[in-house]
C-alpha cells in the first residue's frame, strides 16, 4: 500500500523541509520534495500528495508572497485546497561554501568555530551568494557589516529555496560561491560553514501553513480543548469609501480576534486588492453594546465561538464584493 505524501518546498535540508518532518513526525507519510511553492500546490491538487508544507510568514521579514499568490488562486485551480495546519520553525540561517586555506575570521585573527554572527573564515573570494528572497531580506546587517563597500558585495542570486540556493553554491566548481541555507543543508551538500546564525534577529522565526485537498468549512462543533483559527480573502469595491472598514467591523462586532491581514493586486481592477484575513475564533461571549450597535449584537447572546464564526461569514458575504473561505485548522502555541 502507498504512503501518503507530503509535498514541500525543496530540495532536502530546506526549512519547509524541516518543519514538514516536525508537523509528520511519526507517521507514515512519505515526504516528497518540489521545486516551487507553485509545485506543492500542484501536488496537492493532482492527488500526487495528500499534504503539502509551504511557508506563509517569516517573524522578520513577512509574508511569503509567493504563497499569497498561490492562495489567491486568480485562476481558479486551487477551489478545492484548504489550509488545515499551521507550524512554526525557528529560522537560523548559516553562510555556506568552501574555505580557503587559511581559517582566520574576517579580521585575520583565528576564529572561534562556535562563534555566531560572525565570519569563521575569509570571505574575500566569495563573488556570489544564492539564497531565498526570504533569506535575503532576514541577514541585511550581517552583509552590511562585513561588505560594508557595495560596490565590492557579492551578487545576491535569488534561488527558489535555501537547500536549492547551497546545491548551487555546491555545483560552483571554482568555490567562489556561497549560499545561506540551514544547518542541515551544510551536511547533505558538504559545504564548509562560513559563518553561523548570520540572521538579523535571535528570534527569527517562519510559520508554515499545511494544505490538503478538501472544500473548507467552518467547523459545525469545537471540541472545548482546541482554539481554532481560520483565513478568509475577500475584495472591497476599492473606490468606495469605508468598504474596507465595513467589512473589518464585522469580525471586530463579533470579538473575534485578527492575528494577521495581508493583501494582494487582485489583477481584475487596477489597484484593486485581495485582501486575506487570519482570525482566531476564540471563546469569549460577545457583549452587549450600548446604543445602535447593541441592536445588531443582542441576538449574540449565549452564541458560541462556531456558531459565531458562521454568522460572522454571512455578514462579510453581504459586504464584501467577493469572499472565500481557505481554511479552518487548530492553532499550535508559538514558539517562545
Amino acid at each position: 500500500m502507498t504512503r501518503p505524501a507530503v509535498a514541500f518546498l525543496g530540495p532536502v535540508a530546506s526549512y519547509t523541509h524541516q518543519a514538514a518532518k516536525s508537523v509528520f513526525a511519526g507517521t507514515s507519510n512519505e515526504l516528497l520534495p518540489v521545486s516551487t511553492i507553485k509545485d506543492v500546490f500542484e501536488a496537492v491538487r493532482n492527488g500526487d500528495a495528500a499534504y503539502g508544507v509551504v511557508p506563509f510568514e517569516n517573524s522578520t521579514h513577512g509574508p511569503v508572497t509567493f504563497t499569497l499568490a498561490a492562495l489567491a488562486d486568480r485562476d481558479g485551480a486551487y477551489g478545492e485546497l484548504s489550509v488545515c495546519g499551521e507550524t512554526y520553525l525557528a529560522v537560523h540561517h548559516y553562510l555556506l561554501g568552501r574555505r580557503r586555506l587559511q581559517s582566520s575570521g574576517a579580521d585575520g585573527a583565528a576564529a572561534d568555530p562556535s562563534a555566531t554572527g560572525v565570519p569563521l573564515a575569509s570571505l574575500d573570494h566569495i563573488t556570489r551568494i544564492h539564497s531565498h528572497p526570504q533569506a535575503f531580506g532576514q541577514t541585511t546587517a550581517f552583509f552590511r557589516r562585513y561588505f560594508p563597500d557595495a560596490s565590492r558585495r557579492p551578487e545576491m542570486i535569488d534561488a527558489s529555496s535555501t537547500s536549492r540556493a547551497a546545491e548551487l553554491a555546491a555545483a560552483d566548481e571554482s568555490g567562489t560561491s556561497a549560499a545561506i541555507s540551514s544547518a542541515m543543508a551544510a551536511e547533505t551538500s558538504g559545504l564548509d560553514v562560513l559563518a553561523r546564525c548570520i540572521e538579523d534577529r535571535a528570534d527569527n522565526t517562519t510559520r508554515f501553513y499545511v494544505l490538503r485537498k478538501s472544500p473548507p468549512q467552518a467547523p459545525a462543533t469545537t471540541p472545548a480543548t482546541m482554539c481554532p483559527k481560520s483565513l478568509v480573502s475577500f475584495t472591497v469595491p476599492h473606490r468606495s469609501p469605508g468598504a474596507l472598514a465595513d467589512v473589518l467591523e464585522c469580525f471586530r462586532r463579533a470579538r473575534l480576534n485578527l492575528t494577521s491581514i495581508n493583501s494582494l493586486p487582485s489583477l481584475v481592477l487596477p489597484f484593486q486588492y485581495l485582501f486575506f484575513v487570519e482570525f482566531e475564533h476564540g471563546d469569549e461571549p460577545e457583549s452587549k453594546e450600548s446604543g445602535a450597535e447593541a441592536s445588531t449584537d443582542s441576538a449574540s447572546t449565549g452564541e458560541t465561538a462556531d456558531a459565531r464564526v458562521h454568522r460572522v461569514l454571512a455578514e462579510v458575504a453581504k459586504v464584501a464584493e467577493t469572499h472565500r473561505l481557505l481554511g479552518t485548522w487548530n492553532k499550535p502555541e508559538p514558539l517562545s
